[in-house]
């Protein structure tokens, strides 16, 4: 994949806002580092209604941009790009016919950061845009190999817990922490669409596709904007769900199982059993096995409750992920295996295999 660089700044413009940021905001007449701001995110200068800047506590200039038809977070026209690729491409999909099986294969590509940048001269493995998209999709292809020997009567794909990166155009996530990124925000959302829309293209050849979206840490908002983009894409595919909502738990039932899916980052581990009794409680009654499913530490954790002698009660299971550490995470010493995993669940009997595809 062919990385846009079009509005990445030169070293002379990145030296010039830097002075310019160090002066005081009596001499903020220059209009030089409002046309740096603007090429840094791809705004062209004729679409820009009104300007508001100030200083922050650190001494940073800040710019809130207002572009024609009052487009104030539509910096680069990201939404219009996006509605007319929606509405150019979103296919009618024909309803296929898939044969009847018992078994629901649940692929979870977690933690995939999508513009995460890693210098691997620096961590020891290197992660970009055009890697993170190529171990999704043979991690997925891998995964739909591997769970051959099953008839699948329906894919669950979790989606959201940290596609991306970061949540604003400050490179920074949700609460303002800085990220070291490769690419722009709004390429880093284009990106995760298409790459969204591939897998699901892919798994809805075997059986239809339930995706849910988990709200995550990294990118609050615009993990939530994408699974609704992803929502409309498919919305002339009947056998294709999207659930996008915006709690912070979900659940899913399948024959005697109930599955809950979290970021991670929320409700302590130890009571996640108990909330999916108490939230839940027909399914919990109606369903002999129970899993949670978590992201977010990038590593295998799994723990067991039980219920009586020899019946799970509920599994509670952090998964793998696909990226690898940035330059904070190494320097930490948080190094983990990446992979992407996926779990067939049999319609009566619970979770009867475990798949993983490494890098």
């Amino acid at each position: 994949m062919k990385k846009n660089n079009r509005f990445r700044l030169n070293p002379p413009e990145i030296e010039m806002l830097k002075q310019f940021r160090a002066q005081p905001l009596d001499n903020i007449n220059d209009n030089t580092a409002l046309d740096l701001h603007l090429k840094e995110r791809g705004i062209p200068k004729g679409d820009v209604v009104s300007v508001k800047h100030w200083q922050n506590m650190g001494g940073e200039l800040r710019f809130s941009i207002v572009t024609k038809e009052g487009k104030g977070i539509d910096e680069g026209g990201l939404f219009e790009r996006l509605n007319t690729f929606i509405e150019g491409n979103a296919p009618d999909y024909p309803k296929l016919k898939h044969k009847a099986g018992r078994h629901l294969l649940v692929i979870n590509p977690a933690d995939i950061h999508i513009g995460k940048y890693a210098n691997e001269e620096e961590t020891g493995e290197a992660y970009d845009i055009p890697i993170a998209v190529t171990r999704v999709v043979q991690g997925v292809q891998g995964l739909i190999h591997k769970a051959k020997g099953f008839d699948i009567d329906r894919v669950l794909f979790c989606i959201g817990n940290d596609v991306l990166h970061i949540d604003n155009v400050y490179n920074s996530t949700t609460k303002g922490t800085h990220q070291d990124c490769d690419g722009k925000w709004w390429e880093h959302y284009e990106v995760a669409l298409q790459l969204y829309v591939k897998c699901v293209e892919m798994l809805r050849e075997i059986a239809p596709v339930d995706c849910v979206h988990s709200m995550s840490n990294h990118d609050y908002q615009s993990g939530f904007h994408l699974a609704h983009a992803l929502k409309a894409w498919f919305r002339n595919a009947e056998d294709v769900s999207v659930d996008a909502g915006v709690k912070h738990r979900k659940y899913y039932a399948y024959g005697n199982n109930l599955i809950g899916l979290e970021h991670g980052d929320g409700a302590k581990m130890d009571n996640l059993p108990l909330l999916m009794a108490n939230e839940k409680p027909q399914e919990w009654a109606n369903t002999k096995y129970r899993y949670w499913y978590l992201h977010h530490l990038h590593h295998k954790v799994k723990h067991k409750w039980r219920d009586a002698k020899d019946f799970i009660g509920v599994t509670v299971e952090y998964l793998r992920s696909p990226s690898a550490s940035d330059s904070w995470h190494d320097r930490k010493g948080y190094k983990s295996l990446t992979a992407v995993e996926a779990f067939v669940h049999d319609y009566e009997q619970g979770q009867v295999a475990r798949l993983t595809h490494f890098f």
